[in-house]
């Protein structure tokens, strides 16, 4: 046998689910994955798709990994499977790296940013106001707010009160998960310039996919007609995606998870070719996954770079985020 690939599945729960405009989501599932040399060297891997990102799923996945008997072959990962694609690929990488390395994995990995360089997260609704508050005492300067779950007005009236008790270095990214319609869509747009050119405190970085992943070009008319600036992120959730929206002429920001948008190595290709305008952001991956995307968003970000989205620790009612991709492997 040349390498051997192992698969451990697991699912862990959301200390409060998430409230998107896809509805609750409570648990994340996904599969570690692992392979073994016949030195005894080992590289971990994660694959945790998100299938309202797509059509990948946990099960397509397992069954993938399962096909190969045990034995990785280093055949091609079909690009239907694009976070198969990034967790074998990122355990192959870790592997040769073990391979030449003499050492222990530190006992707790560190990602090496402080939080002025991250994103937080606020949930939706108005209890992003109390969670804002700690989070700004905690040194994040970018919070992102999940929106588009409430009704409009309600919510228009949180992000003034939001704007107004952060100060004015803060940069706010407003999610809408592509649950808005085009009137909804106007509606918020025309809020977030009255903010923009207001002195109220925090300013609008950008809407984030406001529109469902097939509009784009709705999303391109609206922001010539806007001045706050629209991200594109469920339309541009794999590689192939985001190379289709690249070639149809879209410029401005696009929202990057790697751990679900496919092969590491080909989206550092388009980077370094193209140098595109992303935000690198966590798609709720374990450590395992987590580490490897950061690695990859040091390789792919501009300088400076904009506050990477992985302000997402202590989102779970587990420990696992202290843990080395061994210990929880074994963990499973």
């Amino acid at each position: 046998m040349g390498i051997e690939l192992a698969v451990r599945p697991y699912q862990r729960e959301f200390l409060t689910p998430l409230h998107t405009a896809h509805g609750l989501w409570r648990w994340r599932e996904g599969l570690l994955v692992r392979l073994r040399n016949s030195l005894g060297r080992v590289g971990y891997g994660e694959v945790a798709p998100i299938p309202w990102f797509g059509r990948e799923t946990v099960k397509d996945a397992l069954a993938f990994c399962q096909a190969q008997g045990g034995e990785w072959r280093a055949e091609t990962v079909p690009s239907t499977l694009p976070a198969t694609q990034f967790g074998l690929e990122c355990a192959l990488a870790h592997l040769e790296i073990e391979n030449s390395l003499v050492g222990m994995e530190p006992a707790i990995p560190s990602d090496g940013f402080a939080n002025a360089d991250l994103c937080g997260l606020l949930p939706a609704g108005n209890s992003a106001l109390e969670t804002a508050r700690a989070q700004l005492a905690q040194g994040y300067r970018t919070l992102k707010w999940k929106m588009g779950v409430h009704p409009i007005a309600d919510e228009i009236r949180w992000l003034w009160q939001l704007v107004k008790d952060c100060p004015r270095h803060t940069q706010l990214r407003l999610d809408a998960n592509g649950g808005l319609n085009i009137g909804q869509a106007e509606q918020w747009l025309r809020a977030c310039d009255d903010i923009n050119a207001s002195s109220a405190g925090a300013a609008i970085e950008y809407l984030e996919q406001p529109l469902p992943p097939v509009q784009v070009e709705s999303m391109t008319a609206l922001g010539r007609r806007y001045q706050t600036a629209i991200a594109l992120d469920e339309s541009v959730a794999t590689l192939a995606q985001l190379e289709d929206c690249w070639n149809r002429g879209w410029r401005g920001v696009m929202v990057v998870k790697p751990a679900i948008a496919g092969s590491p190595q080909r989206l550092q290709t388009f980077c370094q070719t193209h140098h595109p305008r992303l935000v690198f952001s966590s798609a709720f991956e374990t450590g395992i996954g987590r580490r490897a995307a950061i690695a990859l968003a040091r390789r792919c970000s501009p300088t400076p770079a904009p506050a990477l989205g992985f302000g997402t620790l202590g989102y779970f009612a587990d420990d696992w985020d202290t843990l080395t991709a061994a210990d929880l492997w074994d963990r499973l």
